[in-house]
């Protein structure tokens, strides 16, 4: 079958068949019994095992598995539904567990277009878990400044909290095309943070114009949620980067909690591809 991805050595396209991606220069690629490739090559790593670690990429799936964030992945969904044609070329840069790459998939789908998805991430951890919610989307280990994608090939690109790599995604868009960026809200898990530190501070929130882009909209998604058990809680701490951060005292704090209530906020930054991809 054709594939979303090229080769990351010579770039070449790749074709896929049950366990391997191969180019027509002979480089191949072995697929994982959980579904996903590695095109990550060794020269582009910066540790042995870049990204989320087994922990990190359990707690994702945890708390993102509870329905927490839906009300995000709706709002996703109707965008990518209304801005794609009949059969889409769909990449979800830094794609984690998968969560919103299988929800859109599904929506586009549902909506009666024949789209061909990939999702890429830096951790292998992560993209077990990814490769593992549908298999008809691509996954492959790889590095959002160095996509394994040819030029102008993609017609709408998702980031959602993950590295802003605005090179190539100005190369994989095709004139056009459509970029989602999402970021946390000023208040964003507020009441989270309260229990963590004593003096929390609200997220920056600015409307950043970028080179090769039009900007097009945002959009806001706000709400609440509870989380009634400690494993969700602890999920959640474990998926942010407060997990890195927060003192001794604030995680003690955490951990006496059997529930909590947070705002969620989230802004989709919505963004046009303006200008032939070079």
């Amino acid at each position: 079958m054709e594939s979303l991805f090229c080769c990351p050595v010579c770039g070449a396209p790749l074709t896929r068949d049950a366990r391997t991606y191969r180019c027509a220069a002979g480089h191949s690629y072995d697929v994982a019994r959980e579904g996903y490739t590695y095109l990550l090559p060794v020269n582009r790593k910066h540790s042995a095992a870049p990204g989320d670690d087994r922990d990190m990429a359990a707690a994702r799936r945890t708390f993102l598995s509870g329905g927490y964030y839906a009300p995000l992945l709706s709002a996703l969904c109707g965008l990518c539904v209304r801005e794609t044609p009949a059969a889409p070329a769909v990449l979800d840069a830094g794609c984690g567990e998968g969560y919103y790459t299988a929800g859109i998939f599904q929506a586009l789908m549902d909506s009666g277009r024949r789209p061909a998805m990939a999702g890429t991430d830096i951790s292998k951890f992560i993209l077990r878990s990814a490769a593992k919610r549908d298999r008809r989307i691509e996954f492959a280990v790889a590095s959002s400044y160095s996509l394994p994608l040819a030029d102008a090939s993609v017609d709408l690109l998702l980031d959602c909290f993950s590295p802003l790599a605005l090179d190539e995604f100005r190369r994989v868009l095709r004139p056009g095309g459509v970029f989602l960026y999402v970021v946390p809200a000023a208040m964003h898990l507020w009441e989270l943070k309260q229990v963590l530190y004593e003096k929390p501070y609200p997220n920056e929130e600015k409307a950043t114009p970028y080179d090769g882009f039009s900007y097009e909209d945002i959009v806001p998604v706000d709400g609440r949620i509870t989380l009634t058990s400690p494993r969700d809680i602890r999920a959640l701490f474990e998926m942010t980067p407060y997990c890195w951060k927060t003192p001794r005292e604030g995680a003690a704090r955490l951990e006496e909690l059997s529930t909590l209530t947070t705002r969620i906020a989230f802004r989709i930054h919505v963004f046009r591809r303006t200008e032939q991809s070079h």
